[in-house]
C-alpha cells in the first residue's frame, strides 16, 4: 500500500511469496500461533514480496535451534539463487558465512580483516584473527622457534599456523602428549600438548588413541602459513 501497488498485484504476489517459502497453508494465522522455524519464513516472505534487488538479513537465524538453522540456511541459500537477489547477509556464524556466501567480508571492531570467496579466506587467511576465525577446530599457531621442521624459514616470520586435517599421526615425528580427545564419530579431534603450547589435530574416527598418551605428529611443510609479528600473512617469494 506504501508503495501504491495495486491491490490485485499486492495479492499476487502475498500468493507467490507463501508458495516459495511454504506457508501457503499459513496465512490465516497469527504470528504467535508460527514457530520460530515459520517466523523466519514471513521474514523470506516480506523480502520477496518487496520485489527488490538487494537484500539485507542481520543475523536472521540466531534464535534457532541447529536443526532448524540447517535448514534455513538451505531455504535462503535456494531462494537466493532462483530469484537472483544480491544479498547482504550479517552473521557471526561461521557456518553460515562460509556454506552461503559467494563473497565473505571479514570484520574486526568494525574494521574490514579480509575479503574474498570462502576458499580464499579458509586457504590464504590474510592475518592470525582470519586463520583463526575460519575452520573447526580453527587453525593452529605455533611460534617459529618451536617448530623443527620450519627452523630455516626467514627471519621475518614469527609464527606458523597448521590446519587440525593437516596434522598426521606418525612414527617419527614431533613428539606430544594427548591432553583431551573429541570423539565426533566420522572423526576425532586430538587435543596435544608440546613445550606448553597446545595443538589440535583432527584425525579419523577410527584411530585408537587414549588420553595421557604419548604420540608423534607430522604435517607437510607445504601446508604451513607463515605469519610476521604483527600477525600478517607472509606471502611465498
Amino acid at each position: 500500500k506504501v508503495r501504491k501497488v495495486p491491490s490485485a498485484e499486492r495479492e499476487a504476489r502475498l500468493r507467490t511469496a507463501a508458495e516459495m517459502v511454504g506457508l501457503d497453508q499459513l496465512l490465516s494465522r497469527k504470528p504467535a500461533q508460527l514457530s520460530g522455524g515459520q517466523r523466519q519464513r514471513v521474514a523470506l516472505a516480506r523480502a520477496i514480496v518487496a520485489n527488490q534487488p538487494v537484500c539485507l538479513m542481520d543475523e536472521p537465524l540466531s534464535n534457532l535451534d541447529a536443526k532448524l538453522r540447517a535448514e534455513m540456511r538451505e531455504e535462503i541459500h535456494r531462494l537466493q539463487r532462483n530469484l537472483n537477489l544480491t544479498m547482504i547477509y550479517v552473521t557471526h556464524d561461521q557456518t553460515e558465512a562460509m556454506s552461503m556466501a559467494d563473497q565473505v567480508v571479514l570484520l574486526k571492531d568494525g574494521r574490514i580483516i579480509q575479503v574474498g570467496a570462502p576458499a580464499d579466506l579458509y586457504d590464504t587467511p590474510s592475518t592470525v584473527f582470519a586463520a583463526q576465525f575460519l575452520g573447526t577446530p580453527p587453525m593452529n599457531i605455533l611460534p617459529k622457534k618451536i617448530v623443527p621442521a620450519l627452523s630455516g624459514t626467514p627471519e621475518s616470520v614469527d609464527r606458523i599456523g597448521i590446519r587440525p586435517e593437516k596434522i598426521q599421526l606418525s612414527n617419527d615425528g614431533i613428539p606430544m602428549t594427548v591432553d583431551a580427545i573429541d570423539y565426533m564419530g566420522a572423526e576425532t579431534v586430538l587435543r596435544m600438548l608440546y613445550q606448553d603450547h597446545r595443538l589440535m589435530a583432527r584425525i579419523d574416527g577410527k584411530a585408537q588413541v587414549s588420553i595421557g598418551e604419548s604420540v608423534s605428529v607430522n604435517w607437510d611443510p607445504a601446508d604451513c602459513h607463515e605469519f610476521d609479528r604483527n600477525g600478517n600473512r607472509i606471502c611465498a617469494s
